[in-house]
């Protein structure tokens, strides 16, 4: 379809405004961070680093660069563990529980189905500051507070609820015929969910896990409260200490920043191809 040359241009317009409203902020993290503190305090600022500096990475990443004696690289390689361990072990997790209790949800038939996963999925609707304090207490008498274990559970059941929502939807376009072909040459329930239904439904699965991982990676006020040291306190809650009483060393905030977005851009990338797989073999199944 041919548009008019009004259009052409607003349409081109809108996508540039789109690019600098989206790519902007980027942009910047990556310039503040290779700019000298000594450009950071001019003023006006310059939009392009007038000398480029590694300096606020070599902080960082002083371990890589020889400089042992560097508490702020020690403190950013353990959040960067801690923060992959914690999203990694809540999006395994939740992705192995909704996989089979959405398929329940969706599949098995027993009293009270329905007002069940509606009481899960409600859930969702309770904001999770209110239920910090009785959620703090309960993991201190578990003796669950700065732990891993505590913190991906309390992931898990943020996340859990939306990601069965999605999964029901999947299950339900999926042709039960497919399930009845495999029951009647003798083939389980289980066998059935793990071996037929499970790759069928893996865009699904793949979708959620992008969704959790992100939302998992991106958490500050559950760690904030339930990771008090360096030993579970992830990337989303050391950066912020970086601004001190006295002084705020912007270079060296939006450096942690870009490094913080490479795991998380290449675990994306990486699930998008097996999502754009598995879309392609369902369209041809």
């Amino acid at each position: 379809m041919n548009l008019s040359f009004p259009r052409r241009l607003a349409f081109w317009l809108g996508l540039c405004v789109l690019m600098v409203w989206t790519l902007g902020p980027l942009y910047w993290s990556l310039a503040t961070s290779l700019m000298q503190p000594t450009d950071l305090a001019t003023s006006p600022i310059s939009l392009v680093p007038p000398v480029l500096t590694l300096e606020h990475y070599k902080k960082l990443l002083g371990g890589l660069f020889g400089v042992i004696d560097n508490d702020i690289w020690r403190d950013f390689s353990r959040s960067m563990v801690n923060s992959a361990v914690l999203a990694l072990g809540a999006t395994l997790i939740t992705v192995a529980a909704e996989a089979f209790s959405a398929y329940a949800a969706v599949r098995l038939r027993f009293p009270g189905r329905n007002l069940v996963f509606i009481l899960i999925i409600s859930t969702m609707a309770v904001p999770g500051y209110t239920v910090l304090i009785p959620l703090y207490r309960l993991m201190v008498s578990l003796g669950l507070v700065d732990t891993y274990t505590g913190i991906i559970l309390i992931y898990v059941s943020a996340f859990l609820p939306l990601a069965m929502w999605l999964m029901r939807s999947v299950y339900e376009s999926l042709p039960v015929s497919v399930e009845e072909a495999a029951w009647i040459d003798g083939a389980g329930r289980l066998y059935t969910l793990v071996r037929i239904v499970l790759p069928l439904a893996a865009p699904g699965l793949i979708a959620t896990a992008i969704l959790t991982f992100l939302g998992a990676w991106g958490q500050f006020s559950v760690p904030l409260v339930f990771a008090p040291t360096i030993d579970t306190k992830p990337l989303t809650v050391l950066i912020p200490e970086f601004a001190t009483k006295n002084y705020i060393d912007y270079g060296l905030i939006n450096a942690a920043g870009v490094l913080a977005m490479i795991l998380p851009a290449a675990v994306v990338i990486f699930l998008n191809r097996y999502l754009m797989r598995g879309l392609m073999a369902g369209a041809g199944k």
